[in-house]
């Protein structure tokens, strides 16, 4: 029987993934020397195109806009992308900053490369990932293929139970900004010997950021912004999962997702020397664990928690059907997260210009967002937590209405915006 012919760029990008993933997986000190070509192929540069159009995004510093690289010929761009690739002339440009207000006042800056630079560090991450996946760690989590947070909350929550009652919670300071570079680019190079991939994936570090009208280049850090940037954040912190498991496996269980990570231990002993090993490594990749944010946190009491992924974790009592107390590990969602639900929600209903909107609009918006949330924040411990929420965005919903009818009270109009919803098809966070 004829295997099946491969007809789109996916599977036949998957095809070649799978092929590197098996070569990786097979011999752990292999480095790759012919991978340049299969960047610019026409498939891997499709998918990556189509991947990108995917997460959306704005233009970089050349304004270009992905509706526009559409209306002049997809075709077209892909095949100057291809041809800057194979003869050399392809040149990353600078990142674009742009700065989002953070609620203490502060600014968060974000990168925005140019949708070209996008799409070729998208062609070369499908190139190059399953090399890298071959030596990561199970405890790794973060921007992975096939791995998300939940399954690291659940490896968390497991972990706990297994008589965890100790954890170190590390937060890493700045991390995406102070990876050096040569110590990364030193461990690309223990998988791949392809010269000109190391030299396209060192034009994007040294690229730099585009910030009013000046480039700045700096030694430290990864693409601010770029496709590539989780996966060489991933390959660095490695290092870190690979010592961890080689010389704190019986101190305790790490779980790590990008730069966040905790490890459960079972003895307050243990946390301690935990910790001294987590400065120890930390300092050999010359990055700094901020000193007031990383801790240790004492579970057996149920008297502290600690928060990782958006959710809180706590021992709690509990009893078993013949009356004997145990101590499980709960999950609920964070006041921060149920901070940003809130602020959402706000934003969408209570400026002015919302009241142009019908109820179905707001509606259609707000579903995706709210199944979203349910999927996953709803835990049968964050119930509590929810139902107040749920209550929120229908009080939200009430004071939308009064503004839009013009009525004083927004108490007023309970029964009928609950009515409305309803047959709007609202969701819920419970139930």
């Amino acid at each position: 029987m004829n295997a099946k012919r491969l007809t789109t760029p996916m599977e036949k990008v998957q095809q070649l993934q799978e092929k590197l993933g098996h070569a990786a997986k097979a011999n752990k000190k292999r480095r790759f020397h012919a991978l340049y070509d299969k960047v610019y192929r026409q498939d891997t540069l499709w998918e990556a195109w189509r991947r990108v159009r995917a997460n959306k995004g704005a233009a970089g510093i050349d304004g270009q806009t992905i509706h526009e690289i559409e209306e002049m010929g997809i075709h077209a761009f892909l095949r100057d992308c291809e041809q800057r690739l194979r003869e050399n002339r392809y040149q990353p440009q600078p990142v674009r900053r742009h700065y989002i207000p953070k609620k203490d006042g502060k600014q968060r800056p974000l990168g925005i490369p140019t949708v070209r630079d996008r799409v070729i560090q998208m062609a070369t991450k499908l190139v190059i990932e399953p090399l890298f996946e071959a030596d990561f760690q199970d405890c790794s989590y973060g921007f992975r293929p096939k791995k998300n947070a939940k399954q690291a909350l659940d490896r968390v929550r497991k972990a706990c139970n297994r008589k965890g009652n100790w954890v170190v919670d590390v937060d890493i300071q700045g991390y995406f900004d102070n990876i050096n570079q040569d110590k990364l680019m030193k461990l690309v190079e223990m998988r791949i010997s392809d010269r000109r991939v190391l030299k396209l994936i060192r034009k994007w570090l040294y690229a730099g950021v585009m910030e009013e009208g000046t480039v700045k280049r700096t030694d430290l850090g990864t693409p601010q912004g770029g496709v590539i940037s989780p996966l060489l954040a991933n390959i660095y912190l490695n290092y870190f999962d690979y010592l961890w498991e080689k010389h704190g496996r019986n101190l305790g269980e790490l779980t790590r997702y990008a730069d966040d990570f905790v490890i459960v231990c079972k003895t307050k002993k243990d946390a301690e020397r935990a910790m001294r090993l987590v400065y120890s490594i930390m300092e050999r990749l010359e990055l700094t664990v901020h000193p007031t944010k990383t801790r240790l946190v004492g579970l057996w009491a149920g008297t502290e928690g600690f928060d990782f992924l958006g959710m809180h974790h706590r021992k709690t009592k509990a009893e078993t059907s013949k009356v004997q107390v145990y101590y499980t590990t709960q999950q609920w969602l964070t006041q921060k997260a149920e901070q940003h639900i809130r602020d959402v929600v706000k934003e969408r209903l209570a400026p002015p210009s919302a009241r142009v909107l019908s109820i179905q609009d707001h509606v259609e918006w707000l579903n995706p967002k709210i199944q979203g949330w349910r999927n996953y924040y709803g835990t049968p411990y964050g119930t509590k937590k929810m139902v107040k929420l749920d209550w929120y965005i229908l009080q939200r919903f009430c004071k939308w209405y009064a503004k839009k009818r013009q009525k004083r009270r927004w108490q007023s109009v309970w029964h009928e915006v609950k009515a409305m919803v309803k047959v709007s098809g609202l969701r819920a966070l419970v139930g």
